[in-house]
């Protein structure tokens, strides 16, 4: 790898640079396989070759503290990634328009948890009116700090060939008040590499597609090169055409990416284009330029499994063309991350012992403790013998607590209440439960329905005691619990209390707002659930 300064745009930011695999999260894994493999000093400085970095002059010098060490050890990292829709080099070909400065199309600020066996994505959407700080131009100068400005344009200060992702990193950190720890950029030519490298990922297209040069059939499909760009740049006539749409599809194609990853594996005839691909497609902070630092931090990350992963949309409004932050509920988003809590106010340590409830709720923001009630045994409010019939607690009707608590569910939106499906799987969870799928959308109904094999009827009378009322029935041939939500759910938090005034036994606390709650996504759900705004 060789040394450069940033130039404008005619030059880039910086130099051009039968086992089974070790997991990790995303593509930069393959690196550490490579490494690992002692392919020889010819292959490394290939990929030493192929990375770029970033000029380290350009990132603020006042900056936010690093995140403390938790109490167990391990330090919590924050990772910025970037998808650039910069026309050089040859990427017109996949992304369509001319050739010149690309923006920061895509942007998710990925919080690795101290433990790092948990992780949070958070995306920001590009249209977004923030303050873009003082940033470095070509010429050594700064710009000065302007407010109320698209957050996509930081990217392009300086008018830098390859973007400026030092401007957009120097902007998250004054967005949020949490250091960014390493920032990894990748442009049209590089996703549509790896995609193809590791053979294609799976997606839900919810409609056929055919505008804007962009062809697309409905359903479920596994997606490569070409496609694959055109299913997470895809706006107009895909969904509601909306921006958040098109987010929520690009978590959820990163859900699948990890998955496949996890999940398959790979022989070395696919890692090596694998590991060619992604530091052939990275623009890197200087502290990750070169591939030994790339592959310790993706060993770093093989420890997180894909239901231990959430994504979740800054909180944001319609401010007439553009998006607005949502306030306090970004501040209290940002202040969850900064005390690497989960989303429902959790210290990750408390995850391993789901009746000991959260440990105190994060200072500033938030109040007291999150929820005072959330633990493995059901709400306070929930009736001990729902109206469907289900006589009993858990032990009553057979089977450890335990054991109910590691029942699959999947848990159906039929209330037609946006967010309704996340914000119960968030609750399910910090009541005890370890095994939550968010399913489709379906039709609408207007009570909830609770279905179940007779082999797993102890965990439906357990589940039903947190929803009143709920229908029970029993169902032939199913590995799992289906937990459809109805319309009387609508107008109640995601367990059985009504809104507001949550009970004590309330998961999610009713200081931790919608905005949050309504906007997550875990890394596990189905492919075809929750991918459009409205």
């Amino acid at each position: 790898m060789t040394d450069a300064t940033q130039s404008p745009a005619a030059a880039p930011p910086r130099g051009r640079r039968g086992r089974r695999i070790a997991q990790g999260l995303g593509a930069t894994a393959a690196v550490l396989v490579v490494v690992a493999a002692g392919l020889g000093t010819w292959y490394y400085q290939r990929l030493d070759h192929n990375i770029t970095t970033f000029a380290p002059e350009g990132i603020a010098s006042s900056r936010p503290p690093a995140g403390p060490p938790a109490p167990a050890g391990g330090h919590p990292v924050n990772v910025l990634l970037l998808g650039s829709d910069t026309r050089s080099d040859g990427n017109s070909d996949l992304g369509g328009g001319d050739e010149g400065v690309g923006h920061s199309d895509t942007a998710i600020l990925l919080h690795v948890y101290a433990d790092h066996k948990h992780a949070v994505g958070v995306s920001i959407p590009r249209d977004t009116l923030v303050t873009i700080p003082p940033c470095r131009l070509a010429d050594g100068r700064w710009t000065t700090a302007r407010a109320n400005q698209m957050f996509n344009s930081a990217f392009t200060i300086g008018e830098f060939k390859n973007g400026n992702p030092a401007c957009t990193q120097n902007t998250v950190e004054e967005l949020t008040g949490l250091r960014v720890d390493h920032t990894l950029v990748v442009d049209f030519k590089g996703f549509a590499s790896i995609t193809q490298a590791v053979g294609g990922v799976d997606v839900c297209v919810p409609n056929d597609v055919d505008s804007y040069g962009i062809h697309l059939t409905k359903g479920r499909q596994t997606v490569a090169g070409q496609q694959a760009v055109d299913y997470v740049r895809a706006r107009h006539g895909l969904g509601d055409s909306s921006d958040i749409g098109r987010m929520r599809r690009q978590q959820a194609f990163m859900s699948s990416l990890i998955k496949k990853v996890q999940g398959e594996g790979f022989d070395l005839t696919t890692l090596l284009p694998l590991a060619d691909a992604a530091t052939k497609s990275l623009t890197v902070d200087p502290d990750l330029g070169s591939p030994y630092k790339l592959a310790e931090f993706a060993q770093s990350l093989k420890d997180i499994k894909l239901a231990d992963i959430q994504f979740v949309t800054l909180p944001w409004r319609f401010q007439g063309a553009r998006v607005a932050v949502v306030q306090p509920d970004a501040d209290i988003l940002w202040n969850l991350i900064r005390q690497d809590r989960t989303l429902d106010g959790r210290l990750t340590g408390d995850l391993a012992n789901p009746s000991a409830g959260p440990s105190g709720g994060p200072s500033g923001s938030m109040s007291g403790s999150p929820s005072a009630g959330a633990s493995g045994s059901p709400s306070a409010g929930a009736s001990a013998s729902p109206s469907s019939g289900a006589s009993g607690g858990p032990s009553a009707s057979g089977g450890s607590d335990s054991a109910n608590l590691d029942v699959p569910i999947v848990v159906h939106n039929a209330g037609k209440s946006a967010g309704l499906a996340g914000r119960t799987a968030l609750a399910l969870r910090s009541n005890g439960y370890r095994n939550i799928t968010i399913g489709q959308n379906t039709s609408a109904r207007s009570t909830t329905l609770i279905e179940y094999p007779l082999d797993l009827r102890p965990a439906a009378d357990r589940l039903a005691q947190l929803y009143p009322g709920a229908e029970l029935r029993a169902v032939p041939k199913s590995d799992a619990i289906v937990l459809t939500l109805g319309q009387d759910r609508a107008g109640t938090d995601a367990l059985g209390a009504p809104d507001p005034g949550a009970s004590a036994g309330t998961a999610i606390p009713s200081d931790i707002p919608s905005g949050i709650t309504e906007n997550t996504r875990p890394a596990d759900s189905d492919l075809c659930s929750d991918l459009s705004f409205g």
